[in-house]
């Protein structure tokens, strides 16, 4: 993968350059993400060497999540196989690149089988804009992200990932409460010869994670009846 582009971002590819001069972009120009990286820079457990395999990881990383997110044309995107790529999360079925770009990564990220009545998010009823808000809102100093082992170099990469941010604003209903929200889960990306992800298959607790914007405990937990509370479990 390409490194850092000249006025580019230091932690993520294909950004800015000759490459880029007739990229579209969602919001009409490349995305700034100075806020965040300092947020990464204060708040990482690793400081990968430059060219080691988690260094190179972490770059493929954020620059496919920022291109899935700011990129709208498949030929613009170049950390993924277009014709092949699809992802999945917590072992529910697969999405193509198509279903992905229509309703967006968080939506994506937070499918679930819950009953709507347990959802805190219910990514049915969002949509790409209304999600982006959402978590812009609730992160407005970003959601920071950072790799924290890698089990596996290509074609199939395993790596364990750390996502945090603080929610500094409010979450649908919730008031925030300006406390880190973060989550530790694993990732798979399915890569070819050119380093390209063809499948991504992610890994991690999503009850836990969303349970955190909470301001005060679930009714059922204060009332004290345990573990029985549904938006703790899985999926």
């Amino acid at each position: 993968m390409a490194s850092t582009e000249a006025g580019g971002d230091k932690y993520r590819s294909f950004m800015h350059g000759e490459s880029e001069k007739n990229t579209v972009w969602r919001y009409g120009a490349p995305p700034n993400y100075d806020v965040v990286n300092r947020l990464f820079e204060e708040e990482r457990t690793q400081v990968w060497p430059e060219g080691s395999l988690e260094e190179k990881v972490q770059r493929l990383l954020k620059t496919w999540e920022m291109e899935l997110v700011h990129k709208v044309r498949a030929e613009d995107q170049k950390t993924v196989n277009s014709q092949k790529y699809c992802a999945s999360t917590n072992g529910m079925k697969a999405l193509t690149r198509a279903e992905l770009m229509a309703i967006g990564g968080y939506n994506a990220f937070l499918r679930t089988t819950l009953p709507p009545e347990h959802r805190i998010y219910d990514p049915e009823k969002e949509t790409l804009e209304s999600s982006m808000a959402t978590f812009l809102t609730a992160f407005p100093r970003g959601f920071a992200i950072e790799v924290l082992d890698v089990y596996s170099g290509p074609p199939r990469i395993a790596f364990k990932f750390r996502h945090w941010g603080y929610m500094e604003g409010p979450f649908k209903e919730h008031p925030p409460h300006g406390q880190r929200v973060e989550f530790i889960g694993v990732c798979i990306f399915h890569v070819d010869e050119e380093m390209k992800v063809e499948k991504a298959e992610y890994f991690y607790e999503r009850g836990n994670f969303l349970a955190s914007f909470l301001s005060a405990p679930p009714a059922a937990a204060a009332s004290g009846s345990g573990s029985g509370c549904p938006l703790m479990r899985g999926n």
